[in-house]
């Protein structure tokens, strides 16, 4: 009888082996949320969770690996709910049901109920073994969300259409865990239905035609200098790629075919460069809004143009803006102000949507989650290619804006 104890103690061992194994994923999210992948090392998540760096390495070798490990465990549980929202017959109330899942989910989390999942800002700034299983479950969570707009019940749909509205609705669901914050939890669930009525119904008004006033895509106005516009357009693509710290001067300089002298001749510091990437990214918004004031006609006509406008931009030549992600791991002492700037702007597309309800054009929805709807997709406008390889500026208005204006599941 004797020989049967170690037989009877796995189960503890591996229910301990489990619980510390979730901490350190848990605590690992949080950390990769706050400070970007580039920004966390492992020491940081031992410290964390009150263990030493060698503890965590028994888990996951390299950070990388326990990146790939948090990123998979956020893909299975959109895949839990995506495998319940399925059994809802049709696309719509597929979407509704996911909707209502997924705003449940971060009630959850907020309440601390259920641990916190990482975001996926960061997925391609993974390297190492375990970046294809990450990308690859990542993969998979996006062709879930096409079969959405495959149904022989929804209108036929080419497959750039397809993939162009199934990154904008994935997108959309990403994008909330950054504006959900400024709902107490209990309100996520009437948030959520709030945001899937925009996406199904769209935002226009009775008798609102789809017409986008043409306008080239705005450019900044920081500089003259031809060599400074170019530092930061190398610096925003590889901040939006590689997160803040991965972005480091010797890729931007690498991406220009340049020295770090040359760097530093152009840039006091790359803190510095980073900043000036904010500015242009909402120099180019603003440029958007002064090109369609309330003069120029209704609040609808105002919102299709500027949205498509700054979309446009995001495929540009000029392109892309910095993303908001960027954020999370700048200088402590810089968030404050970007943030300000950021809710600002947001707040010029709410207006814009109230003056358009006001005037009838617009119809009656929620203008904060309306405009945050927006301003995510002008966000996710910059990874548009990696789904939607033949995006451009002659096609994406069509592809990516409109859908999103009119309503998701309405004919191309």
């Amino acid at each position: 009888m004797a020989a049967s104890a170690p037989l009877a103690s796995a189960p503890v061992q591996t229910t301990r082996y489990e619980r510390k194994r979730e901490a350190i994923l848990e605590a690992a999210a949080a950390l990769f949320n706050a400070r970007g992948l580039n920004g966390t090392t492992i020491a940081d998540v031992a410290q964390a969770v009150g263990l030493t760096t060698t503890s965590i390495t028994y888990y996951y070798r390299k950070k990388e690996d326990l990146a790939s490990a948090c990123l998979l465990r956020a893909t299975a549980a959109l895949d839990e709910l995506l495998a319940e929202a399925e059994l809802a017959p049709s696309p719509p109330e597929r979407l509704a049901r996911f909707t209502a899942l997924y705003f449940a989910l971060q009630a959850d989390i907020s309440d601390e109920r259920r641990p916190a999942l990482i975001n996926f800002w960061d997925l391609r700034a993974i390297a190492g073994s375990g970046a294809d299983g990450a990308a690859s479950a990542f993969s998979d969570v996006f062709r879930r969300f096409r079969r959405w707009f495959t149904d022989p019940s929804g209108p036929a749909l080419s497959r750039l259409a397809q993939n162009a509205r199934a990154h904008l609705v994935f997108s959309a669901f990403l994008w909330a865990k950054e504006w959900l914050a400024r709902f107490e939890p209990e309100d996520y669930s009437r948030a959520g239905e709030r945001l899937v009525d925009v996406l199904i119904n769209g935002l226009a008004g009775p008798g609102a035609d789809w017409a986008v006033i043409a306008r080239e895509p705005p450019e900044p106005h920081l500089s003259t200098e031809v060599s400074r516009e170019a530092f930061l357009r190398a610096a925003t693509e590889l901040v939006n790629e590689h997160g803040y710290r991965g972005a480091s001067v010797d890729r931007i300089s690498a991406k220009l075919s340049v020295t770090k002298g040359s760097f530093y001749h152009h840039n006091e510091n790359k803190d510095d460069l980073v900043a000036q990437c904010f500015d242009r990214t909402f120099e180019v918004i603003r440029a958007a809004h002064r090109d369609a004031p309330p003069s120029s006609g209704t609040g609808w006509a105002r919102l299709s143009t500027v949205t498509a406008a700054l979309v446009r931009h995001q495929l540009s030549s000029h392109g892309p803006l910095l993303r908001y992600s960027a954020l999370s791991a700048m200088p402590e002492a810089m968030r404050p102000k970007l943030l300000r700037d950021f809710d600002r702007l947001s707040q010029r597309t709410a207006g814009i949507i109230v003056d358009g309800i006001a005037d009838g054009s617009i119809r009656p929805v929620d203008p904060m989650i309306a405009a945050q709807l927006v301003t995510g997709l002008i966000n996710a406008a910059a990874e548009l290619r990696h789904w939607v390889h033949d995006a451009g500026e002659e096609n994406v208005v069509e592809l990516f804006v409109r859908p999103c204006l009119v309503g998701v599941f309405k004919p191309a």
